[in-house]
């Protein structure tokens, strides 16, 4: 045995080493690895504060269980870096997130520990009560079935439909309820006081505590003791113990709360709950951020902070002289103040994500009229077409790729209603180091394609001011407007509005020989290389679309008519964007120009910094240069050979 004086965690690469030590050395090992997660993302960057909360959990759930024969399911997966260090990935841990490295999230092609893949929240319990059925049904009757779910994720329809079914299935099932009162921002709505109410009840916690020794012992008694012991427990938690009547009311054991950071307890606690049949709840209390002062007072900042002095806690950032262009959700979240201001019926509404969308600066300036729903885009559609019925104008703001959840309320709730609601998507494009589970990849071609919808993308900061200046103006219908993670390019961008002509677009710059037609932020990627074209004797023209939908038919007639060959470009997936109703217009009125698209290709996007992705996609600045040079050599040579 190891000198539990000394450094445990350099020994330990899979669960197996683990368990070669005692459970009283489990407190070391899980100082140790919280110091090697601290360590390693101040100087890589990542998500930082709820792996921090689960470090106990996470140490205690492999060392009791079997993995990777049992299935752990981590919900959300953010919370997963001790789990990913402790299952054969240390050494390779500084590269997580970064291009070709470890992705930040569990995935089932990175690891057999990896048993789903869980980039969004609130899908544990449907996947894992799914793996349990499986099991059963194969006759695998000793292997358990773990989801580790976030409060915060709790709050999401999908967390209680798979609870709901679990609560009739007889399956091998343990949810690990990680309550922190945190999702990226503080929890909102009535389970949390639900959750919280539980949590501060002494005297219910130490009767609770009593009675779960007593019924756990009984439970070994053997199968003729369940029921019995079901039944006491019925009876007892029916008058004694209402609080705790959500989760059995579903039909599901109840232990807890319990003390997420008390190591051994926990291990103590998991290894007598495998022995009990049937769908269970342990309730688990942790601390987002623990270990880490300044995290644990500010977890919101300290969700994924980047880079940061692990001593002083000072977080690195680069400094300019020069004034900046602002980041584009601080331009939506300054600009719907604005408009709010103007106009009495705007309200915003965001699914758990105020500080991510910058909707905590109408939170704040406004808060009777801006609403955060928690993790909920199916409610948060459907709620925003509720305020949109009463003429309202509600503008709900939802990352491009959490969108995809909430497909058949925009659909049903909205767009056949033909109501004026505003989805600005935000992270639309390639976001970067989360993944493939994070790009917003889709929305141009899912959002073109609903009836009664305008879909726009701004290229700058001064669009997307008008933009949103103009779907708040009378009878616009449902309006989805597109925005890139990261920065614009106009410092001097506070100006005043205009309202746009819905389906026009615009010219850039006049040219011959091909023309460039793009859509959003990566226009400017365009206005770059035809610079670098220019100087080099070629000059393209360029056209700044601004609508995916409808189209500005007009600037497309003008452009096939002049122009045989012609390039595409958007940052979004190449199958039904732009570059296809393009496509669709051209073969319409007959036309016969070259085409050619650039965007995101035909499969799925794995994490990196948002330019390498870019170039790795061939559409950025160097990708338009290089496919206008191939169309211009190729013009040469024929008329060279003619």
């Amino acid at each position: 045995m190891e000198d539990i004086n000394g450094p445990l965690l350099p020994n330990i690469n899979y669960p197996s080493d683990l368990k070669k030590y005692k459970e009283e050395d489990l407190e070391q090992i899980a100082q140790e690895l919280r110091q090697y997660i601290i360590d390693t993302v101040s100087v890589n960057g990542g998500h930082f504060a709820a792996s921090l909360g689960v470090v106990e959990l996470t140490v205690a759930l492999h060392y009791v269980l079997n993995t990777p024969y049992d299935k752990l399911v981590w919900d959300v997966g953010h919370q997963a870096y001790g789990h990913k260090i402790l299952t054969g990935r240390k050494s390779v841990f500084h590269t997580n997130r970064v291009i070709h490295g470890i992705s930040g999230f569990p995935k089932i092609s990175e690891s057999e520990y990896d048993t789903f893949g869980v980039g969004h929240s609130s899908t544990s319990i449907s996947a894992a009560l799914g793996m349990a059925v499986a099991s059963q049904y194969k006759g695998e009757t000793d292997r358990q079935h773990v989801a580790v779910i976030g409060d915060g994720a709790m709050t999401a329809g999908l967390a209680f439909e798979g609870l709901n079914h679990a609560g009739i299935e007889n399956s091998n099932l343990l949810v690990i309820l990680n309550d922190n009162c945190m999702s990226i921002d503080p929890n909102v709505g009535a389970l949390k006081e639900y959750l919280t109410s539980i949590t501060i009840s002494k005297s219910y916690n130490r009767f609770r505590e009593d009675i779960s020794q007593v019924l756990i012992k009984l439970s070994e008694l053997g199968p003729n003791a369940h029921k019995f012991v079901k039944k006491i427990e019925k009876s007892i938690k029916g008058t004694l113990l209402k609080q705790s009547n959500l989760f059995e009311a579903l039909n599901f054991r109840y232990f807890g709360p319990v003390d997420g950071h008390d190591v051994q307890r926990l291990a103590q606690v998991i290894r007598e709950l495998k022995d009990i049949p049937g769908p269970k709840l342990l309730h688990c209390v942790t601390l987002k951020g623990k270990g880490f002062a300044l995290a644990e007072k500010d977890q919101t900042k300290w969700h994924a902070p980047g880079l940061f002095d692990k001593i002083t806690g000072e977080i690195k950032k680069s400094v300019s002289d020069k004034p900046q262009p602002p980041k584009y959700q601080d331009v939506f979240g300054h600009t719907l103040v604005e408009l709010a201001e103007a106009n009495k019926n705007i309200v915003g509404i965001t699914p758990a994500m105020p500080s991510g969308s910058s909707m905590n600066i109408m939170m704040k300036a406004m808060p009777n009229r801006a609403f955060d729903v928690g993790i909920a885009e199916q409610h948060a559609v459907t709620f925003s077409a509720g305020l949109a019925t009463q003429g309202l104008v509600p503008f709900c703001n939802i990352y491009s790729s959490f969108m995809q959840r909430a497909y058949d309320q925009v659909i049903h709730d909205v767009a056949i209603q033909n109501l004026n609601v505003v989805f600005c998507l935000d992270r639309a494009g390639l976001a970067g180091a989360d993944g493939a589970t994070h790009h917003g990849a889709y929305d141009l071609a899912y959002m073109r394609c609903i009836p009664q919808m305008t879909v726009a993308a701004p290229m700058n900061e001064e669009e997307l001011r008008n933009l949103m200046y103009t779907a708040q103006q009378e009878n616009m219908g449902p309006f989805s407007i597109r925005y890139p993670r990261g920065s614009g390019v106009m410092p001097d961008w506070k100006r005043p509005f205009k309202a746009l002509e819905i389906g026009k677009g615009r010219k850039i710059c006049d040219g011959e020989d091909v023309a460039i037609l793009t859509i959003g932020h990566v226009g400017n990627f365009a206005v770059e290389a035809c610079k670098e074209l220019n100087s080099e004797g070629i000059h393209p023209a360029h056209y700044d679309m601004r609508f995916v939908k409808p189209l500005d038919e007009t600037l497309l007639h003008d452009v096939f008519k002049r122009y045989n060959h012609v390039i595409t470009v958007e940052d979004g997936c190449i199958q039904g964007g732009m570059g296809s109703a393009i496509l669709e217009f051209m073969a319409d009125h007959e036309y016969n120009s070259t085409v050619i698209r650039l965007g995101i290709p035909d499969e799925f996007i794995e994490h990196g910094e948002q330019p390498e992705l870019w170039a790795y996609c061939g559409y950025d600045t160097n990708a338009i240069i290089t496919t206008v040079k191939k169309i211009a050599v190729s013009r040469t040579t024929k008329t060279i050979a003619s």
